[in-house]
């Protein structure tokens, strides 16, 4: 599925993003600066959750209160080892079958369970994203 979308119609991105996916598993690629997070906070938000969102670059894993299960939110830019993310206990997080939303997954490859999709997202213009997710 690709998508062209406008920062304004996030929200409907995130809602097809999450009626989409067969997996809670969601890997998102893209240059620093092209809306990973910001696309992260809105499905975070369209899952229920009032917590205020932020990346966990330094702390690697951010958890978040969802309805009724956790959600999960990863931050590999800064790894500098796959051992690193072994341990935060990373495999019992993913393990959880809860939502994990992974930014820089390509850090973690080895890592990553084969139940999973991915979020591929590049800048267009300065407001406008475009989007390809793969099953």
């Amino acid at each position: 599925m690709q998508i062209e979308y406008n920062l304004s119609e996030i929200s409907d991105v995130a809602k097809k993003i999450i009626k989409v996916s067969s997996s809670k598993t969601l890997l998102f690629y893209g240059e620093m600066g092209a809306g990973k997070t910001t696309l992260i906070k809105e499905i975070v938000k369209q899952l229920g959750s009032l917590d205020k969102v932020s990346s966990p670059t330094f702390s690697l894993v951010n958890e978040y209160k969802g309805i009724n299960n956790p959600i999960f939110h990863f931050d590999f830019h800064r790894i500098e080892d796959e051992d690193e993310a072994y341990d935060i206990g990373f495999e019992e997080y993913l393990e959880s079958h809860n939502w994990c939303l992974i930014e820089w997954p390509q850090n973690v490859e080895n890592l990553l369970p084969l139940d999973k999709h991915e979020i591929h997202i590049s800048k267009v213009g300065e407001l406008k994203r475009n989007l390809n997710f793969k099953k």
